[in-house]
């Protein structure tokens, strides 16, 4: 993978290949050529260019009823994605025009982190 500016989250998880199919249901791949630390660190990324970076938390580090860490996915495919994964998305909702001017919904990952996926609205 070429180096390229941006700012990429690095998301701690306890069982990685859980948490990697959870993002797989967001549109997220594992990028080529990991196969040296799979077991303990995985970069993901969509075609729209966002990337996220998953590493094996330590022992007792993650308690996912008090997780505080939290994400935001834009996305143009909000509504696919929403249909995706409907059965877990915060308040039973579907996407919700908000008073901020977007289209977004809120989900935990399998870790308890906060992942909210939404796009903003023309106007």
């Amino acid at each position: 993978m070429t180096a390229r500016s941006g700012l990429v989250a690095i998301l701690p998880c306890r069982d990685l290949d859980l948490s990697e199919r959870f993002y797989e249901r967001l549109g997220f791949t594992r990028d080529a050529g990991q196969d040296d630390w799979q077991d303990t660190y995985r970069m993901l990324s969509r075609p729209d260019g966002s990337r996220l970076h998953l590493r094996r938390a330590e022992p007792g580090w993650l308690a996912p009823e008090r997780n505080p860490f939290g994400l935001y996915l834009y996305a143009e495919d909000v509504e696919t994605i929403a249909a995706l994964v409907s059965s877990e998305i915060i308040g039973a909702r579907g996407p919700e025009r908000t008073s901020w001017g977007t289209l977004e919904f809120a989900m935990s990952d399998p870790d308890g982190a906060l992942v909210r996926v939404g796009k903003p609205l023309r106007r």
